[in-house]
């Protein structure tokens, strides 16, 4: 049976009556909403069958080609030859070009295949481009191998001066990867079977996400409008959607298993050849963070439960008149707040200001998002769930994907992937090569982001209520932010250390997520029976293993940042700004040094979680007065 014919199984079309009746009640929200934009990818090409594109991919092969031909076999002479610098400067600057163009051509597929993931065009340009991409880059993965080959005291030398010492920091970076790399067939096959292992249960995975409908309310609704009733007024509607969700992910619970397995077990033979000796620790490497540091902050952060979630969810429980909480109420809004929808282009104004308080520089940088057609905000059938910043390539621009809805942690989504695009429109003069930043620091300008956001809302509102709800979703915010990814993180690991002794059955991977979701939320959540599989519907498990932990990392980091812009401190955002602007040229130790923060020292975490503390026993006053 073909894929597609899988996902027809697993979700069959909508009845003629209920797409009708969905289409009424879009167009509904869309009113209040005002009008949502969708992203103009025209700046990159006009269209899936353009010349342009085209001709790009061929030329993009071409130049593959031809610099294997220049350049293969000879790094090691080049190096140590008369001129080396410059030639071999020359060389990483065709190279820089080739993965430039190829960037853009992926980028144009990839953001074209989410926004309908589901549409068998859309899905066939994907993985036609990536596949030719995936072969063009086979050409040119010699050189890489070949630089971690040339002895450190010759490469030293041409990095010295010249063209070549610009590139020190990929360079070196590079050589980071050396004890892990493989023979050069090795290494190449790895790279054409990715189409065919890790990259195709990928895609499986997205279009399966994709096709799912849970029935809520007399809809069969996609997922992200059906996470968002977990956030209704009306508790029945939240009970409604939770369990709608629990029974559609168990009734695909063995295709969700089936990829997890594949995928784990796919890494662990990767991992094995490559000689990594723990399951996070090429996660580690390309984040450029040593693992004990990483240690530090999990350790620091479960010890944390009791004090941050376990704490506030005894006190939101209370707040609802019960001894615990259901888990469908864990994100619910307050009893008695009104609840509002926020019309897109006051979540639009409410950004920017929040941006332009801190630097016009940064407010003018995040409206060319607004201006340029750079974001695409309306819910779809068919639309990569959640929200991202994409990059592209430094010779175009970003691209943010939202599904904006009006709830006020839409607003907060918004200010966070303004704040990645942000951070990438400073960090693309770097080029192709140095522009991306280790995940130790790409999220630090959109947390910083949500919370300028969200310090001049809370600074502009002086009804206690309103004060509450806005403290009591920062505390979630902050609690699925720091408590929720690590306990993703311990969960990631639970599954890949124990598939490496046998394959997993859908309900051993349930007791998995079962006992890091009882630990990390604590015992004011409920977790009733359908909570299970919640697991499968989380992207970050599939896509990029052990990414989560970037997460917690972030906000703790940022947390310790925002103390020091609090203190107003002289030239905070220069050097907030210097920071950004590096994108992957320094480590982020050096990044943080003239701040004052070192995330090696033990009770660097212990500053984040304290800010998380803080307005929780600021809520607990509120309660008490």
């Amino acid at each position: 049976m073909s894929s597609r014919a899988v996902f027809a199984a697993l979700a069959p079309d909508l009845p003629r009556g209920a797409e009708e009746l969905a289409a009424v009640r879009s167009a509904v929200q869309a009113a209040d909403l005002g009008v949502l934009p969708e992203w103009d990818l025209t700046d990159l090409y006009p269209s899936m069958d353009a010349p342009a594109f085209r001709d790009d991919l061929e030329r993009a092969e071409a130049e593959s080609r031809a610099f294997a031909e220049r350049y293969a076999g000879r790094i090691a002479e080049i190096a140590g030859g008369p001129d080396a610098s410059s030639v071999l400067g020359e060389a990483v600057q065709a190279y820089e070009r080739i993965e430039d163009l190829m960037g853009r051509l992926m980028s144009y597929a990839g953001l074209v295949y989410s926004g309908d993931t589901t549409d068998e065009t859309r899905a066939k340009f994907y993985g036609d481009t990536r596949e030719r991409l995936t072969t063009a880059s086979g050409d040119l993965l010699f050189f890489g191998l070949e630089l971690n080959r040339v002895e450190d005291a010759v490469l030293d030398a041409a990095m010295a001066d010249g063209p070549l010492a610009r590139y020190r920091p990929w360079i070196e970076d590079l050589r980071r990867e050396k004890p892990y790399q493989l023979d050069d067939r090795t290494e190449k096959l790895f790279l054409d079977k990715s189409v065919t292992s890790s990259a195709a249960w990928d895609r499986l995975f997205n279009e399966t996400i994709a096709s799912l409908r849970f029935p809520v309310q007399g809809e069969r609704l996609t997922l992200e409008p059906t996470l968002n009733k977990l956030q209704d007024p009306d508790g029945a509607v939240r009970k409604e959607a939770a369990l709608a969700l629990g029974e559609t992910l168990r009734a695909n619970l063995r295709i969700f298993a089936l990829i997890t397995n594949t995928l784990a077990k796919d890494k662990e033979i990767s991992d094995r050849w490559r000689g990594f000796k723990d399951v996070a620790d090429a996660r580690h490497l390309s984040n450029r963070v040593e693992p004990e540091v990483v240690a530090a902050m999990v350790e620091a952060v479960r010890a944390a439960y009791p004090r941050l979630s376990h704490r506030y969810y005894r006190l939101k429980a209370k707040w609802f008149g019960v001894e615990a909480l259901p888990y469908w109420d864990r994100n619910a809004p307050l009893p008695k707040v009104e609840q509002r929808t926020i019309p897109w282009a006051q979540a639009r104004d409410t950004v920017l200001e929040a941006y332009n308080a801190f630097s016009p520089d940064m407010a003018g940088i995040a409206k060319k998002f607004f201006d340029g057609g750079w974001i695409d905000a309306p819910t779809r059938p068919g639309k990569a769930p959640g929200a991202f910043a994409h990059p592209t390539v430094p010779s175009a621009h970003p691209y943010v994907l939202v599904n904006y809805q009006g709830k006020p942690r839409d607003v907060m989504t918004l200010a966070h992937e303004l704040g990645h695009g942000v951070h990438q429109v400073l960090a693309a003069p770097n080029g192709a090569l140095m522009a991306p930043t280790p995940l130790t620091l790409a999220e630090t300008a959109s947390v910083f982001g949500e919370m300028l956001t969200f310090r001049r809302l809370l600074g502009q509102t002086t009804d206690p209520t309103q004060r509450r709800a806005m403290l009591a979703a920062k505390v979630e915010d902050m609690i699925n932010t720091v408590v929720r990814q690590i306990a993703f993180y311990s969960f990631e690991r639970k599954v890949h250390l124990a598939r490496v002794k046998g394959e997993l059955t859908a309900e051993q991977i349930n007791g998995l997520w079962m006992s890091v979701q009882s630990e990390s939320l604590g015992p004011a959540i409920t977790l009733d029976k359908g909570y299970e599989p919640f697991w499968a519907y989380i992207p970050h498990f599939i896509h990029s293993p052990f990414y989560v932990y970037a997460y917690a990392f972030g906000d703790c980091l940022v947390n310790s940042l925002y103390g020091v812009y609090a203190r107003a401190e002289p030239g905070f955002v220069e050097r907030y700004f210097a920071l950004l602007s590096a994108g992957g040229s320094k480590p982020y130790g050096e990044l943080l040094k003239p701040f004052g923060l070192d995330a090696s020292d033990p009770g660097f975490w212990q500053i984040g979680l304290g800010m998380i503390e803080g307005m929780i026993a600021e809520l607990e006053a509120m309660e008490d007065a």
